[in-house]
């Protein structure tokens, strides 16, 4: 069996007063009354919001911008649940689709006041139609990535760092879809951020190290290069590309995503809405995409 065939990896709120309130008064006195008691009130509120408005503050701990901020960075120290789903159609000469959804959390730990440690898991779920044959349909979960890092804990001049390891872990359920193997392997990610930009790289190299002597041997380098743009609101746009090489087969996949999104927040839920194109440039044999999107929520808990 090739490889390739087993690589799947505010709300608004209308307050109505039900028409017009009035008010039956029939003693001018109380209407002089009432309209001083209005224009104190008023000249009170605007005194008050003057004051605020000269009052530096720093910003919220779920302030859309710096919510925005820290998940732009992949090892940002705060709880997120991203799910990730990329639709990929007109693969191969079958004409076939592959629907990947991902399930990453990252979860952050303090280990003092210089360092953290960032762990990250990937669990992919895939469905795939004539991508094997035609007429054929394989799901269910794919090989696990779990990845930890130990970055800086204090951000200097907007530089953050961070060298660790990565894990292969053989969950597939379908063996059209993982190695059967262990894997193991360094990873590290190196990023700057500064007025609004977040620019990087992250990479991580994987060896098979145990496993099925009827899986595919595993020796791959995964490379993402990303830029990411935030406006105050926390409205974002991020362009990465994601490329994996074999060095086995000598062969290469690599997609460039483009991704638009947003902060919402529903009740006191924070939710990050991503979407966008997926643009396969590079391929294994007989396993190019004609075209993809990918979408994604992600789920926010800051401290």
């Amino acid at each position: 069996m090739k490889p390739h065939l087993k690589r799947s990896l505010i709300m608004y709120e209308n307050y109505s007063l039900g028409g017009t309130t009035k008010f039956h008064i029939g003693n001018v006195y109380m209407k002089m009354k009432l309209k001083r008691f209005i224009s104190l009130f008023l000249f009170c509120s605007l005194g008050a919001i003057s004051a605020l408005a000269q009052v530096e503050q720093k910003p919220a701990a779920n302030d859309a911008a710096e919510i925005a901020k820290k998940l732009a960075n992949p090892i940002g120290a705060m709880i997120s649940v991203p799910f990730q789903n990329n639709m990929d159609v007109g693969i191969g000469e079958f004409n076939g689709s592959r629907n990947t959804m991902n399930f990453q959390p990252i979860v952050p730990f303090e280990l003092s006041e210089k360092f953290n440690l960032i762990t990250r898991y990937i669990l992919p779920v895939i469905t795939q139609h004539d991508i094997t044959n035609e007429n054929t349909q394989q799901s269910g979960l794919a090989d696990a990535l779990v990845s930890a890092w130990i970055s800086n804990a204090k951000v200097k001049n907007g530089l953050v760092w961070g060298l660790g390891g990565a894990f292969l872990i053989p969950t597939a359920t379908n063996d059209m879809l993982g190695s059967k193997k262990f894997g193991a392997g360094p990873t590290a990610i190196l990023l700057k951020q500064a007025n609004g930009w977040t620019y990087g790289a992250l990479v991580n190299q994987v060896w098979s190290v145990a496993g099925s002597e009827e899986g595919t041997n595993v020796n791959q380098i995964f490379t993402q290069p990303f830029v990411t743009y935030n406006w105050k609101s926390g409205t974002g746009l991020t362009v990465n590309t994601e490329l994996t090489h074999y060095w086995e087969s000598s062969e290469t996949n690599a997609f460039i995503n483009i991704m638009a999104g947003g902060i919402l927040k529903f009740g006191k839920q924070l939710i990050q809405a991503q979407v966008g194109p997926r643009i396969q440039v590079a391929a294994t044999e007989g396993n190019r995409a004609d075209f993809g999107v990918r979408t994604a929520l992600i789920f926010v808990f800051p401290k």
